[in-house]
């Protein structure tokens, strides 16, 4: 779990501003249900990322009352979608594996929780398995509702004969199938399930007329920002969120819980708890046989015998103040907790593992209990290896904007980093010995330590918004 930073207001006058139209419809669309009867809601996280980027999501539900028992952030266990779907590519799952994985764990939570339907949430490659699981899987008999943000649900690109093997083809066999016509009015999606997608009015750098973020700049992919509309479906536009932050900003939230209940949530911030108890799992990384020095394979699969230290730290210097909360070796499943803390507390987690680098990862205060704080050792590039110290900024739950967000690290802007919301890390390599090093990201500051790169240590500072 990451920490809480209060969005900056201006994002939230604008989605007011040009949403309310399409939220009025979506209220009219469904009656809002009695919290202690709250449907389940299963969220689907995108390609090659991890459930634990639907953890401030499950904080704003809770913090609105829905019972923390019917969330449900599922964890692909080979997140990024096969270079060709039809052909087997190790540590990669084709379209009908990833659908195959959601019925599944669908099947789970009706199960423990008896109700009849589920909502499914998805960002990017998770809403093609959503639509997968819908019209191909048995899911319009299971799901009440599917929320799509940010899914290409026309393509990445759409040239043809370019890469239509490819799930993110919107030429090519599997997305012409889920957009084939529902009705005689042409409709790509069809009841009883009910469909809203959340796009980006500009901002997606997977929904973009130039092919720039897929390795062909000045080629047109014929895809729009309307890429990821559904006709039939309530489509929201929020203007200047990018391709995450479809699914996992308040904004998000606010325009979900309107269509799921008919009515705005009570608040979009994060009710703190007292006291929180944290647990995750701990995960490796693969190597990718077509390149084996990448390093950078990612996966959800456990890593047994990892080693984690926790930390309280100081706020100001990311100094660790007194022992550690918390030393483990994890077993088989990977789960380094139970630990309950302070809340607002601010921590340093030590990961160590055989063939990584000891990662210590610096996280402001948690303000709500969370088991979806999923951690990951990293290993030092060759290019890295003669730093002096190695610091990463990283903000999973959305990218990097110098022309939209207010951000520094180390009191600069972040290197390298382009306009376009495109990435979503940055990374300096300070020297001068150990001292205090700072990241700030639209009002979030996450502080931590500078450690020696040459005894194999690397730092990063994560942004919980």
């Amino acid at each position: 779990m990451n920490t809480f930073s209060p969005l900056f207001p201006r994002r939230s006058l604008l989605w007011g501003a040009v949403a309310a139209t399409a939220l009025a419809l979506a209220g009219c669309a469904t009656q809002a249900p009695s919290l202690a009867e709250a449907p389940p809601i299963v969220f689907v996280h995108g390609n090659g990322d991890t459930a634990a980027l639907w953890q401030t999501t499950v904080w704003r539900f809770e913090s609105n009352g829905w019972p923390r028992e019917r969330l449900y952030a599922i964890d692909v266990p080979y997140p990024l979608a096969r270079d060709e779907d039809a052909k087997p590519q190790p540590g990669r799952t084709s379209a009908a594996e990833h659908m195959a994985y959601l019925k599944a764990e669908v099947d789970k939570v009706l199960r423990a929780t008896g109700a009849r339907q589920v909502v499914l949430v998805g960002n990017s490659r998770g809403g093609n398995a959503i639509r997968n699981y819908v019209y191909n899987g048995g899911g319009d008999q299971t799901v009440s509702h599917a929320i799509l943000g940010g899914t290409p649900n026309h393509g990445v690109w759409a040239i043809p004969g370019f890469r239509e093997g490819n799930e993110f083809s919107g030429t090519g066999p599997f997305l012409r199938g889920l957009n084939a016509p529902k009705n005689a009015a042409g409709d790509e999606v069809s009841g009883p399930v009910r469909w809203m997608t959340i796009r980006s009015d500009h901002n997606d750098k997977f929904a973009q007329p130039d092919g720039v973020w897929i390795g062909a700049k000045g080629t047109a992919t014929h895809v729009s920002a309307a890429g990821p509309e559904l006709k039939g479906a309530t489509n929201v536009v929020i203007p200047r969120i990018d391709h995450r932050e479809t699914a996992y900003s308040a904004a998000a939230f606010e325009a979900t819980y309107r269509f799921l209940t008919g009515k705005p949530p009570a608040r979009t911030d994060i009710a703190p708890e007292k006291t929180v108890v944290l647990n995750g799992k701990i995960t490796g990384l693969g190597v990718d046989p077509a390149d084996p020095r990448s390093g950078n394979f990612s996966n959800n699969l456990p890593l047994p015998g990892a080693q984690l230290e926790v930390y309280a730290t100081d706020a100001a210097t990311g100094a660790r103040v007194g022992g550690a909360l918390l030393r483990k070796t994890v077993g088989a499943e990977g789960l380094w907790g139970p630990l309950a803390t302070q809340a607002g507390v601010p921590l340093e987690f030590v990961l160590s593992a055989p063939g990584y680098a000891t990662t210590h990862i610096y996280r402001s205060g948690f303000p709500r209990s969370s088991d979806l704080i999923h951690l990951r050792p990293e290993r030092i590039a060759e290019a890295d290896k003669d730093a002096s110290s190695l610091v990463t900024l990283v903000r999973p739950r959305g990218y990097l904007d110098p022309a939209r967000d207010k951000m520094l690290l180390d009191g600069a802007p972040p290197p390298g980093v382009p306009a376009g919301a495109g990435v979503a890390s940055a990374k300096v390599k300070p020297s001068g010995g150990q001292r205090p090093i700072a990241a700030e990201f639209n009002g979030e500051r996450v502080v931590g330590q500078t450690w020696p790169a040459a005894q194999g240590r690397v730092v990063v500072l994560e942004i919980t918004q």
